[in-house]
């Protein structure tokens, strides 16, 4: 992605408290690393927000569904339309490769929904959906299902839906021919650690497994496999350093465009660990762990030239800004935090040339 043209950045917060509308919208200063509000978007509570792969189409998680939004050439969101996953409303979604379907993550009911996506970019029928079953360890958040996160592997044969109450990560086989998700393996992951977030590498040859309480990030390799992939851990790494909060919650997992880099936030120690990867090997170094000058850092966004950085601070209701200083190890705050009620998720996309 290069720095050329012109950049929106787009924020979902809850709204039931009246001060946010839904999506705010913003324009990207990229060189000065800073946002600058346009205007807010009505969508109830936006939870989670993705962009389709062809930057055309944005779509937020809602109290009615899912909703999309043409991106016009200007940035500002024109409403599509909404379709109902027949569920609670989710806390995270993602589209596969070709935006040809949305996977949508249920943690209140534990269910993985796949929706149709329409050639419009509009959101289409529900194909399937899965309720996961039975009881983690009898713990406060992980008694029950809990799906985190689901993702669609980029060879398009399986998808990843990982719980964070089962502590555990489900592997189903899904095609076009046969839409329905059937379960064909799992990784076990350790009691309480609860897993969270996953990432796969554009490549398609790592996924990295991020766990909420445990706070460590897993690499994994990845193969296809006739029946089920081929994944093998290759690393364990922790989200922040030595000295840090006893009680932290890793939250938001990110490549910067290029993927030479990776980061992490981390709620109760209020922090972002930057990592360098080998695009060979996977692995994963730690270059920093700093604080944010935010409370519970529930998303990040990084900048299209790599070095800048938004931190979506939901507690303190503030975007902190960074200059990221990679030979160094350090995050310079590159301009003010701005105010944002309630912030979850936030995208940067590119609009124009």
């Amino acid at each position: 992605m290069g720095t050329k043209g012109k950049y929106m950045a787009y924020v979902g917060s809850y709204s039931y408290n009246g001060k946010a509308k839904g999506i705010t919208v913003f324009d990207v200063d990229v060189e000065k690393g800073v946002f600058h509000e346009r205007c807010e978007v009505e969508v109830d509570n936006s939870s989670y927000i993705v962009a389709s792969r062809d930057n055309r189409t944005l779509y937020s998680i809602a109290d009615e569904g899912v909703v999309a939004f043409r991106i016009l050439e200007n940035g500002s969101l024109s409403r599509l339309n909404s379709a109902k996953i027949k569920g609670m409303r989710g806390c995270h979604i993602s589209t596969d490769e070709n935006d040809k379907y949305i996977f949508v993550s249920g943690f209140h009911d534990g269910k993985a929904t796949v929706l149709r996506l329409r050639r419009d970019g509009g959101v289409g029928e529900i194909v399937d959906g899965v309720f996961h079953k039975g009881l983690g360890s009898v713990a406060e958040r992980n008694f029950r299902p809990h799906v985190t996160c689901v993702r669609r592997t980029p060879d398009d044969k399986y998808v990843l839906v990982v719980d964070s109450g089962l502590d555990q990560v489900k592997i189903y086989r899904f095609s076009e021919t046969d839409e329905h998700l059937i379960q064909v393996d799992a990784i076990p992951c350790d009691l309480e650690s609860a897993p969270r977030n996953l990432q796969f590498s554009a490549d398609g040859k790592f996924c990295y497994l991020m766990y909420e309480q445990k706070n460590v990030i897993d690499v994994f390799s990845y193969e296809t496999g006739e029946r089920v992939p081929k994944m093998e851990k290759l690393q364990t790494i922790s989200t922040m350093k030595e000295k840090h909060s006893q009680v932290a919650a890793a939250c938001s997992l990110r490549f910067s465009p290029d993927q030479k880099h990776m980061f992490c936030s981390n709620a109760g120690d209020e922090s972002v660990s930057v990592y360098k990867r080998d695009s060979k090997t996977g692995f994963l170094t730690q270059i920093c762990c700093l604080p944010i000058s935010g409370e519970y850092p529930k998303d990040i966004a990084v900048f299209p030239d790599d070095r800048h950085l938004a931190v979506i601070n939901h507690e303190s209701g503030t975007i902190t800004f960074f200059q990221i200083d990679y030979e160094n190890g350090l995050l310079i705050m590159s301009a003010n935090g701005i105010p944002c009620n309630e912030p979850n998720s936030c995208v940067i996309i590119k609009v124009s040339d």
